[in-house]
């Protein structure tokens, strides 16, 4: 739900501390103001998401308001970076026929997760922490939030189960 100018640059150093490459869902909104922070994304290494333009629900829009959304999230991050998104998240994973249709059309991956430790309702650390062990397995995709509110128990959950999912021989990749 980023960039945020608050807690995506805590993110990148972690995942850069523990070499760790990640996918960022970003929204229209904040890329159009925080375009730097989309390019540091990007030089870090890691890859951009389209998460729509204003974080709607996408099953509630006719088709033409799903384009415009999808659309003018994809001319932000072309614009902050030079790259046209080639994946492509759903706000609340709530995926429409039209998303797909979008989706289809523009040659985006649509993106979900398997892992998700509910950070954005800001549950504690500790209840962050034993969702992501207690969930992820080979090929789990961890859903986490950098931006959309205050992260600090996600930055301070990252600190705790970034080492101990690499202590336990898991190998992060990006789609």
């Amino acid at each position: 739900d980023g960039p945020s100018p608050e807690y995506t640059p805590q993110v990148l150093r972690l995942l850069e501390k523990y070499r760790v490459t990640a996918t960022f869902s970003m929204i229209g909104l904040e890329v159009h103001a925080y375009p730097h922070l989309v390019r540091e994304v990007e030089a870090a290494g890691h890859k951009i998401a389209n998460h729509t333009w204003s974080h709607l629900n996408l099953t509630y829009l006719p088709p033409a308001a799903v384009a415009d959304q999808i659309g003018r999230a994809t001319g932000a991050i072309h614009h902050a970076t030079g790259r046209v998104p080639a994946l492509f998240r759903a706000p609340y994973g709530a995926w429409s026929p039209a998303a797909l249709g979008q989706c289809r059309q523009a040659g985006m991956t649509p993106l979900d997760w398997s892992v998700d430790p509910r950070d954005w309702s800001r549950p504690g650390v500790a209840a962050i922490v034993s969702n992501i062990m207690r969930n992820t397995r080979t090929g789990s995709i961890i859903l986490e939030h950098d931006g959309g509110g205050n992260r600090a128990q996600t930055v301070a959950a990252l600190k705790i189960v970034l080492p101990r999912l690499l202590d336990a021989g898991y190998h992060f990749t990006t789609p």
